[in-house]
């Protein structure tokens, strides 16, 4: 059995784990959003924006004023992927992570 790679690297999966969240949470919330009103009872839209509502309003505050209050959610998807991806580069310099293998046969 191999090891838990998880509970190994908690300090990196959980921080990943909860960005994913809030990335998938975001498209969920833009796709609500055509169906819903932005003041609706729905439980379900009532949460998302309520979970990504911290992730909105600076995307909110450094977005051209010109762009539409709908596509704030797909646009601070875009800045929640690129901190994932900044965490992982940083945690793979850093040496906490570990790198991943390269295909048999591949030429470094």
């Amino acid at each position: 059995m191999g090891e838990n790679l998880f509970f190994k690297f908690w300090y990196f999966t959980i921080p990943d784990f909860a960005l994913a969240i809030v990335f998938y949470t975001l498209f969920g919330r833009f796709l609500l959003s055509f169906i819903l009103a932005p003041d609706s009872t729905n439980y379900i839209f009532r949460f998302f924006r309520r979970l990504t509502d911290w992730a909105v309003y600076p995307t909110a505050y450094i977005t051209p004023r010109f762009i539409p209050p709908l596509f704030l959610a797909p646009i601070a998807a875009f800045w929640i992927a690129l901190l994932r991806i900044a965490l992982r580069l940083w945690m793979q310099n850093q040496g906490w992570i570990p790198r991943l293998p390269l295909p048999p046969g591949c030429i470094v």
